[in-house]
């Protein structure tokens, strides 16, 4: 579910403002200044994660959303509390703050993400923090590499042609998840896919080797997509070196010589493409809403002027949402068309 339009009203208690957003999954949002473009982008995320404190932190008096399934989504800022009202089909339902909770996925990226606020409160480095927590998921995936054992029934719907299609298409998906670097525990005397004649004597064995085999990728799929899209964005843009996972499950980088840098050596335009597309495919769950403000900090004209292309791609890859406020036009580069402009009405 996509977010058609954004209107909020009594903005600063000065003016009202509108986005419409591009059907494509990516918009770009430009304005004056001292307009409430970035305000309105932390709003928008603040009701769709439903952060009561930040809501009531922004002075307007009320916020509508509309989808793309012609939902509509109306918060007002009353003195003593929030009303939010939900309209489907024309009927109205009044729900809480606590229920946008679990309603939408978003992503928020501030212009200062070079940090982020650990649990006890200190500020740490955002890529180093990033790639601490890509080590553990990784070591996770690897030390759960066994596989669940399933007794299945025959299934005598299936007939054997859609067996060894299915399983066709489960070896291909465990093929690129081994390409990231994992690997999993087949059984022994067990080929996979199966012929037809393997089906004969063994079909209930094949069968509850298909449904193990299908929980595996479901449980590694999306990480070892997101490791290699990552690496191939990040080394697309990169010049005269690359990263990579380290035997240790740690990313490296390696400069064309043969040197090995650590992370706090890149530059500060490299630490910013890393995070950006970091959170695009680690934190962005597929069909989420993703905030990004000012992607342009710290980035040569050259990079700001690929990185639509780039959006575009992560968002049909992930069916993303991607709305992004921007004051450069080299970030909107030859994509005047995904543009808009906030729509600005004083009282």
């Amino acid at each position: 579910m996509k977010i058609k339009t954004f209107t909020v009203y009594g903005l600063f208690r000065t003016h009202d403002c509108q986005l419409n957003l591009s059907d494509s999954g990516l918009t770009y949002v430009h304005a004056v200044n001292a307009t409430g473009k970035s305000t309105i982008l932390r709003l928008m995320y603040s009701i769709l994660t439903g952060d009561e404190h930040t809501i009531r932190g922004v002075p307007f008096d009320r916020a509508d959303l509309t989808f793309s399934d012609d939902t509509n989504l109306v918060v007002e800022n009353e003195e003593d509390e929030l009303r939010i009202t939900v309209i489907r089909n024309e009927v109205p339902t009044s729900i809480t703050v606590e229920d946008l909770v679990d309603m939408f996925d978003a992503v928020y990226m501030s212009p200062e993400r070079s940090t982020v606020r650990k649990m006890d409160g200190r500020l740490v480095p955002a890529l180093e923090a990033y790639a601490n927590e890509l080590h553990d998921e990784i070591m996770f995936a690897k030390e759960h590499k066994d596989l669940s054992e399933i007794t299945c029934e025959d299934d005598e719907d299936m007939t054997d042609e859609e067996i060894i299609f299915w399983s066709k298409d489960l070896k291909a998906k465990l093929d690129f998840i081994n390409e990231a670097g994992f690997s999993v525990d087949m059984p022994s005397g067990m080929r996979f896919p199966p012929t037809r004649y393997d089906l004969v004597d063994e079909r209930k064995a094949y069968m509850g080797l298909a449904r193990s085999l299908e929980e595996y990728v479901k449980r590694n799929y999306l990480l070892a997509e997101s490791m290699i899209v990552y690496m191939d964005i990040i080394n697309g843009l990169l010049t005269d070196k690359h990263i990579y996972i380290k035997d240790n499950s740690h990313i490296g980088v390696e400069m064309d010589s043969g040197t090995s840098l650590s992370l706090s050596y890149l530059s500060s335009g490299e630490r910013q493409i890393m995070i950006i597309f970091y959170r695009l495919l680690f934190h962005a769950a597929p069909g989420a809403i993703v905030l990004l403000d000012e992607p342009e900090v710290s980035l040569h004209i050259s990079w700001q002027q690929k990185l639509g292309g780039i959006f575009l791609d992560v968002c049909r890859l992930r069916d993303l949402q991607i709305i992004i406020a921007t004051h450069s036009p080299q970030i909107i580069h030859d994509r005047w068309d995904l543009a808009t402009e906030l729509r600005v009405d004083f009282a």
